[in-house]
């Protein structure tokens, strides 16, 4: 049988020197993440991240560049991998009155500094990574990514 990695999408959206993250319960415990989730079936990976930031944060995000795209095995899980889409791109609406994704708490606006000072409530080490990885002036085009669909 064919292995298959879980095809994920997360934003890195930056306002002000700040950065888009959700606090989210993930087994008990309060957690940051980039605004991020699974692929889902015959969806684009543009169509996905810009869904995900809208499911928790009920901002509309608009991508403009790949960061990167990272294989991470999960260190709970022996089976599971992910194929990790990092976008970068801006957050052009919010509706407040919109309800979150089920186990997000928030969406939260935090420094760098401010997230490195969470370092133990960071979901995955992926967080700071794609961060660094845009600070670090990652940016891809769009174009680098096709989806067959519309060939």
């Amino acid at each position: 049988m064919q292995w298959k990695p879980n095809t994920t999408v997360a934003a890195i959206a930056e306002q002000d020197g700040k950065f888009l993250l959700v606090e989210e319960k993930i087994d008990g415990k309060l957690v940051f993440n980039q605004p991020a989730g699974h692929l889902e079936h015959n969806e684009s990976l543009i169509d996905a991240v810009i869904r995900e930031v809208m499911e928790e944060t009920a901002w509309e995000f608009e991508p403009s560049s790949l960061i990167g795209i990272y294989l991470y095995p999960s260190p709970n899980e022996s089976e599971l991998t992910y194929l990790r889409f990092c976008f970068h791109g801006k957050c052009i609406k919010h509706y407040p009155e919109r309800k979150l994704d089920t186990g997000i708490v928030r969406g939260v606006w935090l420094s760098v500094e401010e997230i490195e000072a969470q370092k133990n409530r960071i979901r995955s080490p992926m967080v700071l990574k794609c961060i660094n990885d845009f600070l670090n002036g990652n940016h891809h085009p769009l174009d680098l990514i096709h989806n067959a669909q519309s060939l």
